[in-house]
């Protein structure tokens, strides 16, 4: 199959480095890379969407001190850095973002529940990798008055 190309898209591509698909997939994900964690660990202080304490598996509660729910502050805490660090240096983010959800997906699996979730996760992980992956080929903006 044959793309269609106009003289917009092929303009964009001169001046940014990035076909129109390839700048709007990385602009996509990390908005939603960026906005998605900090909105899951702003709610793990309101628990407004589930309660989160039951998501952890009772072997990392004994790890953890204190409660699930102290636990899940701290989760929350993370999630917000890891969505600030996205939206700062998504080259790192996407990284770091896959390995929290690794973590997360390993966590759900052994409670041997909320398979579906894990699932979900994973899908999430490959969407980070592929942020980390596009993020390096982000191309650098010429200086005002320069052209590149």
């Amino acid at each position: 199959m044959t793309s269609i190309r106009t003289s917009s898209s092929r303009s964009n591509e001169a001046t940014t480095g990035w076909p129109d698909g390839a700048r709007q997939a990385f602009v996509l994900l990390r908005a939603v890379f960026t906005l998605a964690p900090i909105a899951f660990g702003l709610d793990k202080f309101f628990g407004v969407l589930t309660d989160w304490d039951a998501y952890l598996a009772p072997w990392i509660n004994h790890l953890v001190p204190g409660t699930a729910h102290q636990a899940m502050l701290a989760v929350g805490v993370v999630e917000i850095a890891a969505g600030v660090l996205v939206a700062w240096k998504p080259t790192v983010g996407g990284y770091v973002v896959a390995a929290w959800l690794f973590g997360i997906i390993v966590n759900l699996v052994t409670m041997g529940q909320y398979y579906d979730v894990a699932l979900r996760d994973f899908g999430l992980l490959v969407g980070a990798l592929a942020l980390a992956r596009l993020a390096p080929s982000t191309p650098r903006r010429a200086p005002r008055g320069e052209t590149r």
